[in-house]
């Protein structure tokens, strides 16, 4: 009896344990509108006090560069899913950091895009303290990836991190912004007057919509997207941008380090279509590519294939001119308290989220070359969602280009009307509540509305 009456205290005590740890731990998600919220009262304020830089005082300037970021051991695979941390073995690809540096007399802009599945929130901050090596601050820099699940990781701290990333390994995030500031410096040495040229292609039957699994969903937004930029010594720049997602390494294929079909699309417009070429990840939230092939090796083979076929047939169709117009804001963001869903419609509070992830501030970037405008966005962005953009770009005179993965991370932000669908994007990765499809697109055609 005695022996019954400890087992019976030691599994009350677990359960009152447990019970106080639920209560502290859980709470109903915040279901307020996004208007009544604080934070959206500050970003719009901060959204309204920003100020386009004047004219250029000179014609556009460009330089660009590539540095190997490639570790010489072998580091976690950062990508999600089955890899969840494993060791990459083989080299399949070499990763790089890739910059356009622009100057138009009046406005510096550094263009980054980074062979990584995100732009590690690490190294932003990172950046922040280091920038001013290389005469520059982080309102002058525009960052992407091309979100490869094949790629470094060992980048991101704590739990969350790990299982995106793997092990965290502070040398790996030294070695991304010393790539990162060595990529700004050589584009800094080559610059030159250039000419502009904008050009788009469809390939929305290249790519599909993860979430009609769960239901009825929108067009999303499948064009290839090109910004040409030309030397009166015949180099070119192109920078692109799509919306498929670079899966075509199946999780189970950890072993290998690769940059997946951006690497072979960028690695093909080199040899053809430019002198230079750099992928952003576009608005690759909730889209799957269309792959063929009977290996992983020659699904990215064919896939890159049918992308730069389209872009070289796309390539003669671009004609540049001279334009010396060059601005870039940031907005600060502003987010509802951290709203994981973990049972029902309960969510972890914000203390337990930050102890698992960290709290890493989150910028929306607007960056205009001519009349293309690029909007960065700190999250795996809705394909849905950009294609709501468009039109607003379009009536403006101005190309649009969206891209993800801009410095903080954020999780997934998909249409507000999909919030109770049992679905992987929404569901595991909505990291910060309900509504922010529309306070995303509000907030994004803010910026695009500064642009007269």
């Amino acid at each position: 009896m005695k022996f019954l009456r400890i087992v019976f205290r030691v599994l009350l005590g677990l359960l009152v344990f447990l019970l106080l740890f639920l209560a502290i731990s859980l709470a109903p998600v915040d279901e307020t509108p996004y208007r009544e919220m604080p934070y959206y009262a500050q970003t719009k304020q901060r959204l309204a006090m920003l100020q386009v830089p004047p004219a250029g005082r000179q014609p556009l300037r460009a330089g660009w560069a590539k540095v190997n970021i490639t570790p010489s051991y072998t580091t976690p695979t950062g990508g999600y899913g089955e890899r969840l941390g494993k060791h990459w073995k083989i080299i399949s690809d070499s990763i790089f950091v890739r910059a356009i540096m622009l100057d138009n007399g009046g406005t510096k802009v550094a263009v980054i895009a980074l062979d990584l599945v995100i732009t590690p929130p690490t190294v932003a901050e990172a950046l922040k303290k280091r920038l001013p090596e290389v005469g520059l601050q982080w309102e002058n820099l525009y960052m992407g990836a091309i979100h490869s699940h094949n790629s470094i990781g060992g980048w991101a701290p704590r739990l969350v991190g790990q299982l995106i990333a793997g092990s965290y390994d502070e040398k790996i995030v030294t070695l991304i912004t010393n790539g990162i500031l060595a990529a700004i410096r050589k584009a800094q040495s080559n610059m030159a007057p250039v000419q502009i040229g904008f050009g788009e292609t469809d390939a929305t039957d290249l790519i599909s919509n993860r979430l009609s699994s769960s239901g009825p969903t929108g067009p999303l937004d499948g064009k290839i997207r090109l910004l040409e930029l030309r030397k009166k010594s015949g180099e070119s720049a192109l920078l692109c941008s799509f919306a498929g997602h670079p899966t075509l390494f199946d999780g189970d294929n950890s072993a290998y380090l690769s940059r997946d079909y951006p690497g072979s699309l960028v690695d093909r417009l080199e040899k053809k279509s430019a002198t230079f070429a750099l992928f952003l990840a576009g608005a690759v939230g909730s889209t799957a590519p269309k792959p063929r092939g009977k290996t992983d090796f020659q699904e990215i083979r064919n896939y890159a294939g049918d992308l730069a076929i389209r872009i070289e047939r796309t390539m003669p169709t671009i004609q540049t001119h001279p334009d010396s117009t060059l601005s870039i804001l940031t907005l600060p963001l502003g987010l509802r308290e951290p709203n994981p869903r973990v049972i029902g419609n309960w969510r972890v509070r914000p203390w337990l989220f930050y102890a698992l992830y960290g709290d890493y501030p989150s910028d929306l970037k607007a960056l205009r070359i001519g009349e293309t405008v690029l909007l960065g966005t700190p999250c795996d962005f809705s394909g849905e969602l950009a294609a709501e953009l468009h039109p607003l770009a379009a009536k403006k005179g101005l190309h649009l280009m969206v891209t993800s993965f801009d410095g903080g991370y954020i999780g997934y932000i998909t249409p507000d009307r999909y919030y109770d669908r049992q679905a992987y994007e929404i569901r595991d990765m909505n990291w910060f509540g309900p509504y922010n499809g529309a306070y995303f697109e509000e907030m994004m055609a803010g910026l695009l509305e500064k642009f007269n």
